[in-house]
């Protein structure tokens, strides 16, 4: 089937449809957004109608939390004419899916296709508080159709239709090896060291797949390793108008596997980092959250040569720490990079179209627009 995401603005008159709502950005280009919007004729009087995609980016202080201010700044904003079409900007060829919704909606509907530029950030939403109300801190995208005589018009929420959609990079296919970390450690009274290597089989893993950390001990000393400690860390840079960074553990577990002196041991241990054990943790970086339950830890960014990493606002990294508990005190530690992404799905071809309209969704961002606008009265 073809699953259709439509959404209508408050007063019933504009809808917009769309095929998906993850587009893949594939390094030297990004999926294009195709749609197609339906308007009402005796609503459009003559008018122009509008799409826009726009990439933004919110964050805001705590200071500015307390009085009630948030921080938003467009990274990206692209404005498409969809009716009557420029002549400057004709339009491509429809897609399958185009063709099948102007048959099935009729002739007060329009295509649309969007194509967003290399280099833009991913969608990241930072995990609000028990207690945050509003928009959650992040990287989201917009796609939103209005009605108007000209771009510096005044659109108010109800006489637009605004669709959040997800950027999204999955996993190459030919990743490189898995890396590989090592340290040694001397002891007071004890000739020899105690040796630590930690490795990967792979570069790339998968959410909510388990993870193989493979840990190799030679312990010449005289001291006794009591339990072997394995976490993961979650790394979130925000390098937009800030140089703020958070360390967040998303994943920790005691293995009480004990190394007597003078001996070797070697063993893989499985370690599965899941929202689902973190979902308390406020500004947790979650891949671009669309609905509740609809997302999952933030996937790693990848750098390319030459990219503006301010224009990327957010950059998500991650980390597996090893460590030795010592008998006699102190530990011994090693850390590894760790790329946490998704792999890339497989589509197969479909016929029919299946409509899925967010009712419950406009029912409550009409209210808020009614009352934001009655704020703005007032």
């Amino acid at each position: 089937l073809y699953r259709v995401y439509k959404k209508t603005c408050s007063n019933g008159k504009l809808a917009i449809y769309l095929g998906k709502r993850d587009f893949v950005d594939h390094v030297d280009m990004v999926d294009p957004i195709d749609g197609v919007v339906l308007v009402d004729p005796d609503y459009l009087k003559g008018r122009k109608m509008f799409v826009m995609l726009t990439c933004a980016f919110r964050y805001g202080h705590d200071d500015l939390d307390v009085i009630g201010l948030t921080f938003r700044k467009d990274l990206y904003v692209q404005v498409l004419q969809v009716f009557p079409p420029e002549p400057t900007s004709p339009q491509g060829p429809l897609t399958v899916l185009q063709e099948r919704l102007l048959q099935k909606l009729g002739d007060n509907a329009y295509p649309f296709t969007l194509q967003m530029v290399v280099n833009l950030p991913c969608s990241v939403t930072l995990q609000p508080g028990p207690e945050d109300a509003g928009k959650a801190c992040g990287i989201d995208f917009e796609v939103k159709s209005f009605c108007a005589e000209n771009l510096e018009e005044k659109i108010s929420k109800r006489d637009s239709v605004r669709l959040v959609v997800r950027k999204v990079q999955f996993a190459i296919p030919e990743p490189g090896p898995g890396p590989c970390a090592q340290t040694t450690r001397r002891f007071l009274l004890s000739a020899q060291p105690l040796q630590l290597q930690a490795s990967m089989d792979r570069e790339v893993h998968y959410h909510g797949k388990p993870i193989a950390v493979n840990v190799s001990i030679n312990n010449c000393t005289n001291k006794v390793i009591k339990k072997i400690k394995i976490s993961v860390d979650q790394i979130t840079d925000v390098v937009l108008y800030s140089l703020d960074k958070y360390t967040k553990t998303v994943f920790i577990q005691e293995f009480m596997e004990t190394v007597a002196a003078n001996s070797s041991f070697s063993k893989s241990f499985e370690v599965t980092p899941l929202l689902a054990a973190n979902c308390q943790k406020q500004g947790l970086a979650l891949d671009g959250k669309l609905k509740h339950g609809d997302t999952n830890l933030a996937s790693s960014t990848i750098l390319q040569p030459g990219m503006n990493k301010e224009l990327l606002g957010i950059l998500v990294s991650y980390k597996v720490r090893v460590n030795l508990m010592v008998s006699g005190g102190g530990d011994v530690g090693v850390e590894l990079p760790l790329i946490l992404m998704h792999p890339k799905p497989s589509h197969g071809d479909s016929e029919d179209i299946v409509i899925e309209e967010f009712a419950r969704q406009e029912r409550r961002e009409s209210q808020e627009a009614l009352e934001e606008e009655g704020d703005e009265g007032s």
